[in-house]
């Protein structure tokens, strides 16, 4: 029974079979049954601090949607949870948390960098995601567009529409005012050199 637990770049969490390639956290999202059904309950995170994480570190195990433990969300990569609004970890990708916090031109308490992307991100009181506009020239590689067909990710020139499976064929890169649905502090960061991880079509 696939569990709700992949997280897409709009936000959304969908029950789906495979996993993808990184780990994230926003805390306790399920409730004490959800072990056996695998269903969120209507929170979307619990605390600011939403992290990116490598699916194993230091031979830990843990069973999924355990009562009283934070609920595992999954990504199809790195380029979909920075458009979800996540980071990377400070204890699992040390030199990606330090890259990327550096380039997003943050250099205090990661909870007052975390506090200005939670502003970014979310709709208060509603688990909504917030989006911005920008001119499609000036976003960097790696941000995710919100498209009339859906998310779609900005890359090497190109616009590769987003699917639950994974990206779709090239696309001309679009121009002039777009929906971005990356949030602001990460779009930065990308602008100043941070490289997601982004797993292509073979």
């Amino acid at each position: 029974m696939p569990r709700q637990n992949r997280v897409q770049p709009d936000g959304t969490i969908l029950a789906r079979p495979a996993r993808g390639v990184f780990l994230g956290n926003r805390g306790v999202l399920h409730n004490d049954t959800a072990h056996s059904h695998g269903q969120l309950t209507h929170r979307r995170w619990r605390h600011k601090a939403w992290v990116c994480c490598v699916l194993s570190f230091k031979n830990r195990r843990r069973a999924l949607m355990t009562p009283n433990r934070y609920t595992e969300l999954f990504f199809h990569d790195e380029a979909v949870a920075l458009a979800a609004g996540h980071r990377p970890c400070g204890e699992c990708r040390r030199p990606d948390f330090n890259a990327y916090l550096a380039a997003a031109g943050h250099s205090g308490k990661v909870t007052e960098f975390d506090t200005r992307l939670q502003a970014s991100r979310a709709v208060p009181r509603t688990y909504a995601q917030r989006h911005h506009s920008a001119e499609a020239a000036d976003l960097p590689d790696g941000t995710f567009l919100k498209t009339d067909h859906g998310a779609a990710l900005l890359w090497q020139d190109a616009l590769l529409p987003f699917a639950p499976s994974g990206y779709g064929a090239p696309q001309r890169r679009p121009a002039g005012t777009v929906a971005v649905i990356t949030p602001e502090p990460t779009v930065v960061a990308l602008r100043e050199g941070f490289v997601p991880t982004v797993c292509l079509p073979s």
